[in-house]
């Protein structure tokens, strides 16, 4: 379907939530005739397909399985699992489905005076995306690019590429679930930072959740930028069709070979994109000009500036566009320093990649972990940072999956079950309150808790910001 004329196409798109409305009301203006499908049926479901039928846009809610007869694409939402009944019935069908990426991938414009689409900077990886999209985006922003973050974060990846004002080039953060259904996705450069097993529920097995991340390198002309500590990353890129004149360029926290980025006596280097590689490295700024300077948000800092410097940009510009960057809320975001002890908002930790990121960053630790495990196993991530830990505060519905594996790396490590039926900000108060009293002056107190939150809290936001006012509550006593 290249060069698709929409006007009178008959198109199902599945799932009302954010990207479904928008793919909705883009594929509505193109002229399509758009049927909306979701399972759900609930008041606030109810009240979006309102606003949908105003606009002439059909919508059927209960009905997530069928499908209407005549459809020619169908275009869903990045949530809906492959096995899905619908793509079932899609595929006996021959009907093609496509994401909301692969949707605004087609419909890319060129620039002014370029003739040329604006090229995508895409990141992908278990943990760390949208953190090294937003540095990217603050580089290319430093370098006096118009640009945005988005994909995943930010804003819409269709409303960028049907922006009224085009942007020059853009930083994607693109899901595995986006990435499986963008099959003509072909990027100016990539990086996947890192694989570890997450929503394999979807996926299915370990092999086709990095397969899918893998897509991002399909077809890259300049850069399959990976993470020289997770050989998975360059295993995928060894498996990529890209362009002649691709290159495979690594990013890690070592002194760098030729054709890769590091770290050298505090300086991010660049030894890929400068002359005679082989004896120069291009200094990029220091470890301190990024924020926070622990190990992995340095190893995203080197990914960004790779992608950065693959797109043309200057270092002075890397640097600049570092020094800018702040991070979001809930990732390592230190919210107090009560009493000689530091309290770190890791609530963005929610699997045990994450968690062992943060938790290599701080000793000694009193930390806070626990909620729904999704299916994980905590031995690995326990065994490797026992030494590190003053004592555990747990949480949480599988908090007993945690607590077997200290019990099993960590025998001598203290460890409370706190807040036990309680939820919210009862909970929070309760918890700090108890990591508080296992702490000695020097100590962080890490919120990483390697769990999703809505057993306890409504999502991983409000379970930092609870955080964060507990700490404060216990500041002002």
């Amino acid at each position: 379907m290249t060069n698709t004329d929409f006007t009178n196409l008959p198109v199902v798109v599945a799932g009302l939530g954010v990207s479904g409305i928008s793919a909705a009301r883009v594929l509505h203006g193109l002229g399509a005739r758009v049927t909306v499908v979701d399972g759900g049926s609930g008041e606030g479901l109810k009240a979006r397909a309102a606003e949908l039928e105003a606009l002439g846009i059909a919508v059927r809610l209960g009905d997530g399985a069928g499908l209407p007869e005549g459809t020619e694409l169908i275009v869903t939402s990045p949530g809906w699992a492959p096995d899905s009944p619908l793509f079932a019935a899609a595929e006996a069908a021959g009907v093609p489905v496509w994401g909301d990426v692969e949707l605004a991938w087609r419909l890319r414009r060129p620039l002014p005076g370029t003739g040329e689409p604006a090229p995508w900077l895409a990141v992908t990886g278990t943990n760390g995306k949208t953190t090294t999209v937003q540095m990217l985006a603050s580089i290319l922003t430093a370098a006096g690019k118009r640009t945005a973050a988005v994909g995943n974060v930010g804003v819409s990846v269709l409303d960028a590429v049907l922006a009224e004002e085009p942007y020059d080039v853009l930083a994607v953060e693109l899901s595995s679930y986006q990435l499986h259904w963008a099959p003509s996705l072909r990027p100016h450069s990539a990086a996947v930072l890192n694989l570890a097993p997450d929503h394999l529920d979807w996926h299915g097995s370990m092999e086709a959740y990095a397969a899918d991340k893998g897509r991002i390198y399909e077809g890259n002309t300049v850069a399959c930028v990976y993470n020289l500590a997770d050989p998975g990353t360059e295993a995928l890129v060894r498996e990529a069709d890209v362009e002649e004149g691709c290159r495979a360029i690594g990013f890690g926290l070592g002194a760098p070979s030729p054709s890769n980025f590091g770290v050298v006596d505090g300086l991010l280097v660049d030894r890929a994109f400068i002359e005679d590689r082989a004896k120069n490295a291009a200094e990029l700024g220091t470890v301190e000009d990024v924020y926070p300077p622990a190990p992995h948000n340095i190893a995203n800092a080197l990914a960004a500036a790779a992608l950065a410097r693959a797109y043309g940009v200057e270092p002075k510009a890397v640097r600049e566009g570092l020094r800018a960057f702040r991070p979001d809320a809930h990732r390592i975001a230190e919210v107090g320093v009560v009493r000689e002890v530091t309290y770190i908002d890791d609530s963005k930790a929610t699997n045990t990649h994450a968690a062992a990121a943060s938790l290599a960053a701080y000793r000694p630790i009193v930390w806070i972990a626990g909620g729904l495990a999704k299916g994980a196993t905590f031995d690995d991530l326990v065994q490797g940072s026992a030494e590190r830990l003053r004592a555990v505060v747990l949480i949480g519905q599988d908090r007993a999956v945690i607590r077997e594996a200290l019990e099993r790396h960590a025998p001598d490590v203290p460890v409370i079950e706190a807040a036990e039926g309680q939820t919210g900000a009862v909970a929070m108060t309760e918890v700090v309150r108890t990591a508080a009293s296992l702490a000695q002056s020097g100590d962080t107190v890490l919120l990483a808790p390697a769990c999703a939150s809505m057993d306890m809290f409504t999502n991983y936001g409000e379970r930092g910001d609870l955080f964060a006012a507990a700490v404060r509550e216990l500041g002002n006593e």
